[in-house]
Protein backbone atom coordinates (compact mmCIF):
# COMPACT_ATOMS: atom_id res chain seq x y z
CA UNK A 1 0.00 0.00 0.00
CA UNK A 2 1.26 3.63 -1.14
CA UNK A 3 2.64 5.48 1.81
CA UNK A 4 0.46 8.62 1.80
CA UNK A 5 1.94 11.73 3.09
CA UNK A 6 0.56 14.92 4.10
CA UNK A 7 1.79 18.31 5.69
CA UNK A 8 -0.22 20.94 7.39
CA UNK A 9 1.08 24.45 6.62
CA UNK A 10 0.85 27.01 10.00
CA UNK A 11 1.83 30.00 10.90
CA UNK A 12 1.24 32.52 13.61
CA UNK A 13 -2.81 32.46 14.19
CA UNK A 14 -3.77 29.05 12.69
CA UNK A 15 -6.01 27.30 14.69
CA UNK A 16 -7.76 24.64 12.71
CA UNK A 17 -4.16 22.37 11.99
CA UNK A 18 -5.00 19.98 14.79
CA UNK A 19 -8.28 19.00 13.39
CA UNK A 20 -7.15 19.00 9.82
CA UNK A 21 -4.30 16.85 10.45
CA UNK A 22 -6.59 14.28 12.54
CA UNK A 23 -9.33 14.34 9.76
CA UNK A 24 -6.40 13.33 7.64
CA UNK A 25 -5.14 11.23 10.13
CA UNK A 26 -8.76 9.50 9.78
CA UNK A 27 -8.58 8.94 6.39
CA UNK A 28 -5.29 7.01 6.47
CA UNK A 29 -2.75 9.48 6.02
CA UNK A 30 0.58 10.25 7.55
CA UNK A 31 0.62 13.32 8.71
CA UNK A 32 3.34 16.37 9.33
CA UNK A 33 2.92 19.93 10.51
CA UNK A 34 5.69 22.86 9.79
CA UNK A 35 5.77 26.22 10.17
CA UNK A 36 6.12 28.47 7.19
CA UNK A 37 9.50 29.14 8.13
CA UNK A 38 10.55 25.50 8.21
CA UNK A 39 9.64 25.05 4.69
CA UNK A 40 11.76 28.26 3.80
CA UNK A 41 14.56 27.39 6.03
CA UNK A 42 14.21 24.08 3.65
CA UNK A 43 14.03 22.02 7.44
CA UNK A 44 11.41 20.30 5.61
CA UNK A 45 10.65 19.82 2.02
CA UNK A 46 7.04 20.33 0.23
CA UNK A 47 8.86 17.61 -2.80
CA UNK A 48 8.70 14.80 0.39
CA UNK A 49 4.68 14.99 0.52
CA UNK A 50 1.76 14.22 -1.78
CA UNK A 51 -0.74 16.81 -0.31
CA UNK A 52 -0.06 20.18 1.03
CA UNK A 53 -3.01 21.84 2.86
CA UNK A 54 -3.96 25.65 4.71
CA UNK A 55 -5.84 25.00 7.15
CA UNK A 56 -8.41 27.54 8.61
CA UNK A 57 -7.40 30.11 11.05
CA UNK A 58 -6.15 33.42 11.35
CA UNK A 59 -2.73 33.87 9.76
CA UNK A 60 -1.05 36.65 11.29
CA UNK A 61 -4.29 37.92 12.14
CA UNK A 62 -5.49 38.93 9.22
CA UNK A 63 -3.67 42.20 10.14
CA UNK A 64 -3.01 43.80 6.67
CA UNK A 65 -6.59 41.61 4.90
CA UNK A 66 -7.63 37.43 5.36
CA UNK A 67 -4.52 35.39 4.47
CA UNK A 68 -2.65 38.15 2.49
CA UNK A 69 0.80 37.73 4.80
CA UNK A 70 1.34 34.39 4.21
CA UNK A 71 0.61 34.50 0.85
CA UNK A 72 3.09 36.86 0.28
CA UNK A 73 5.10 34.52 1.71
CA UNK A 74 4.28 31.26 -0.31
CA UNK A 75 4.02 33.72 -3.08
CA UNK A 76 7.55 35.47 -2.93
CA UNK A 77 9.28 32.71 -0.75
CA UNK A 78 7.94 29.35 -1.86
CA UNK A 79 6.52 29.82 -5.13
CA UNK A 80 9.01 27.73 -7.21
CA UNK A 81 8.77 24.93 -4.66
CA UNK A 82 5.10 24.96 -5.17
CA UNK A 83 4.64 25.31 -8.76
CA UNK A 84 7.05 22.12 -9.08
CA UNK A 85 5.05 20.53 -6.39
CA UNK A 86 2.11 20.87 -8.25
CA UNK A 87 3.59 19.85 -12.07
CA UNK A 88 4.83 17.31 -10.17
CA UNK A 89 0.71 16.28 -9.64
CA UNK A 90 0.78 16.90 -6.08
CA UNK A 91 -2.61 18.10 -4.19
CA UNK A 92 -3.47 21.10 -2.31
CA UNK A 93 -6.44 21.59 0.05
CA UNK A 94 -7.05 25.24 1.15
CA UNK A 95 -9.85 25.38 3.86
CA UNK A 96 -11.48 29.37 5.06
CA UNK A 97 -8.39 31.03 5.65
CA UNK A 98 -6.46 28.58 3.51
CA UNK A 99 -8.72 29.32 0.85
CA UNK A 100 -8.09 33.41 1.26
CA UNK A 101 -4.22 32.73 1.17
CA UNK A 102 -4.13 30.44 -2.06
CA UNK A 103 -6.03 33.24 -4.02
CA UNK A 104 -4.54 35.98 -2.66
CA UNK A 105 -1.26 34.20 -3.63
CA UNK A 106 -2.43 33.58 -6.97
CA UNK A 107 -2.40 29.72 -6.86
CA UNK A 108 -6.09 29.22 -7.48
CA UNK A 109 -7.22 30.25 -10.04
CA UNK A 110 -3.87 30.23 -11.69
CA UNK A 111 -2.96 33.68 -13.31
CA UNK A 112 -2.68 33.42 -16.88
CA UNK A 113 -0.46 35.49 -19.17
CA UNK A 114 0.99 37.74 -16.20
CA UNK A 115 -2.55 38.90 -16.16
CA UNK A 116 -3.45 40.33 -12.27
CA UNK A 117 -5.91 38.62 -9.91
CA UNK A 118 -9.45 38.86 -10.77
CA UNK A 119 -10.99 37.14 -8.00
CA UNK A 120 -10.95 37.45 -3.96
CA UNK A 121 -12.58 37.49 -0.57
CA UNK A 122 -14.02 40.23 0.84
CA UNK A 123 -16.07 40.71 3.93
CA UNK A 124 -19.39 39.14 4.39
CA UNK A 125 -22.26 41.63 3.61
CA UNK A 126 -23.77 41.03 6.88
CA UNK A 127 -20.48 42.87 8.04
CA UNK A 128 -20.69 40.53 11.11
CA UNK A 129 -18.64 37.21 11.92
CA UNK A 130 -20.14 34.13 10.56
CA UNK A 131 -20.96 31.01 12.65
CA UNK A 132 -23.17 28.72 11.49
CA UNK A 133 -23.88 25.55 9.47
CA UNK A 134 -24.56 25.57 5.84
CA UNK A 135 -25.75 23.35 3.46
CA UNK A 136 -23.86 22.70 0.06
CA UNK A 137 -24.42 21.29 -3.87
CA UNK A 138 -21.59 19.78 -5.25
CA UNK A 139 -21.51 20.67 -8.97
CA UNK A 140 -21.22 17.04 -10.74
CA UNK A 141 -19.25 18.78 -13.49
CA UNK A 142 -16.33 19.73 -11.81
CA UNK A 143 -12.87 18.23 -12.33
CA UNK A 144 -12.02 18.51 -8.49
CA UNK A 145 -10.48 15.39 -6.61
CA UNK A 146 -11.58 16.04 -3.46
CA UNK A 147 -15.36 15.86 -4.04
CA UNK A 148 -15.97 12.77 -6.41
CA UNK A 149 -18.92 10.86 -5.30
CA UNK A 150 -20.39 13.55 -3.48
CA UNK A 151 -23.86 15.32 -4.20
CA UNK A 152 -24.64 17.17 -1.40
CA UNK A 153 -22.53 18.49 2.29
CA UNK A 154 -23.51 19.74 5.64
CA UNK A 155 -20.90 22.03 7.28
CA UNK A 156 -20.15 24.85 9.67
CA UNK A 157 -18.40 27.88 8.12
CA UNK A 158 -16.43 30.49 10.58
CA UNK A 159 -15.42 33.17 9.03
CA UNK A 160 -15.70 37.37 8.43
CA UNK A 161 -14.17 38.12 4.90
CA UNK A 162 -15.85 34.60 2.93
CA UNK A 163 -17.41 36.66 0.06
CA UNK A 164 -16.35 35.73 -3.33
CA UNK A 165 -15.99 38.01 -5.59
CA UNK A 166 -14.72 37.86 -9.21
CA UNK A 167 -15.30 39.91 -12.14
CA UNK A 168 -17.95 39.00 -15.17
CA UNK A 169 -15.69 37.66 -17.43
CA UNK A 170 -13.81 35.33 -15.03
CA UNK A 171 -17.46 33.74 -13.91
CA UNK A 172 -17.54 31.39 -17.12
CA UNK A 173 -14.06 30.62 -16.37
CA UNK A 174 -13.79 29.42 -12.75
CA UNK A 175 -14.57 25.59 -11.82
CA UNK A 176 -16.92 25.89 -9.52
CA UNK A 177 -17.07 22.74 -7.10
CA UNK A 178 -19.52 23.59 -4.32
CA UNK A 179 -22.47 26.27 -3.61
CA UNK A 180 -24.29 27.63 -1.05
CA UNK A 181 -27.69 25.78 -0.77
CA UNK A 182 -30.84 25.43 1.58
CA UNK A 183 -31.91 21.85 2.39
CA UNK A 184 -33.33 21.53 -0.31
CA UNK A 185 -30.93 21.98 -2.94
CA UNK A 186 -31.94 25.27 -3.74
CA UNK A 187 -28.64 27.56 -4.78
CA UNK A 188 -30.36 30.76 -5.20
CA UNK A 189 -31.83 30.35 -1.50
CA UNK A 190 -30.00 33.77 -0.20
CA UNK A 191 -28.68 34.63 3.15
CA UNK A 192 -28.48 32.85 6.10
CA UNK A 193 -27.80 30.09 3.23
CA UNK A 194 -25.42 31.74 1.82
CA UNK A 195 -24.13 33.06 4.63
CA UNK A 196 -21.44 35.65 3.06
CA UNK A 197 -23.45 37.34 -0.84
CA UNK A 198 -20.47 35.62 -2.70
CA UNK A 199 -21.54 35.85 -5.84
CA UNK A 200 -23.09 32.63 -7.96
CA UNK A 201 -23.38 31.22 -4.15
CA UNK A 202 -19.42 30.06 -4.49
CA UNK A 203 -18.50 28.21 -1.69
CA UNK A 204 -15.57 26.49 -3.37
CA UNK A 205 -13.23 26.19 -6.55
CA UNK A 206 -11.03 24.27 -8.04
CA UNK A 207 -7.82 24.43 -10.37
CA UNK A 208 -8.79 22.72 -13.87
CA UNK A 209 -7.12 19.58 -13.01
CA UNK A 210 -8.92 19.18 -10.10
CA UNK A 211 -5.50 18.90 -7.57
CA UNK A 212 -6.08 22.24 -6.12
CA UNK A 213 -9.02 22.71 -3.73
CA UNK A 214 -9.88 25.43 -1.56
CA UNK A 215 -13.36 26.18 -0.18
CA UNK A 216 -14.78 28.26 2.66
CA UNK A 217 -16.55 25.76 5.19
CA UNK A 218 -14.34 24.01 7.23
CA UNK A 219 -14.99 19.89 6.47
CA UNK A 220 -12.78 18.96 9.02
CA UNK A 221 -15.10 19.97 11.87
CA UNK A 222 -17.20 17.56 10.79
CA UNK A 223 -15.32 14.27 10.48
CA UNK A 224 -17.54 12.33 13.77
CA UNK A 225 -21.58 11.58 13.33
CA UNK A 226 -21.94 13.57 17.19
CA UNK A 227 -20.45 16.68 15.79
CA UNK A 228 -23.52 17.16 13.70
CA UNK A 229 -25.55 20.20 15.62
CA UNK A 230 -28.80 18.01 15.89
CA UNK A 231 -26.64 14.52 16.22
CA UNK A 232 -28.88 13.20 19.06
CA UNK A 233 -32.22 13.38 16.80
CA UNK A 234 -31.41 12.51 13.72
CA UNK A 235 -30.58 8.91 12.25
CA UNK A 236 -26.79 8.35 13.10
CA UNK A 237 -24.67 8.30 10.15
CA UNK A 238 -21.20 6.12 10.70
CA UNK A 239 -18.98 9.09 9.16
CA UNK A 240 -19.70 13.61 9.32
CA UNK A 241 -19.79 14.97 5.75
CA UNK A 242 -16.55 16.17 5.97
CA UNK A 243 -14.50 13.14 5.97
CA UNK A 244 -15.38 12.02 2.52
CA UNK A 245 -12.89 15.23 0.79
CA UNK A 246 -9.93 13.52 2.90
CA UNK A 247 -10.50 9.99 2.29
CA UNK A 248 -10.95 11.26 -1.57
CA UNK A 249 -7.47 12.77 -1.48
CA UNK A 250 -5.69 9.87 0.11
CA UNK A 251 -7.78 7.32 -1.91
CA UNK A 252 -6.17 9.20 -4.92
CA UNK A 253 -2.85 9.89 -4.30
CA UNK A 254 -2.80 5.47 -3.79
CA UNK A 255 -4.39 4.76 -6.60
CA UNK A 256 -2.11 7.16 -8.37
Amino acid sequence: MVRVRTLILRTPGTNCDVETAFAFKQAGSVVDSAHVNELVRRDKLISDYQILVIPGGFTYGDDISAGKILANELRLKLGEDIQRFVDGGGLILGICNGFQVLVKAGILPRSVGGKPQRLTLAGNDSSRFECRWVYLRVDQESPCLFTRGISTMYLPVAHGEGKVMAESEILNELNVVLRYADDRGNVQAGYPCNPNGSVDNIAGICDASGHIFALMPHPERFIRWTQHPRWSRETPREHGDGLAIFLNAVEWVRSG
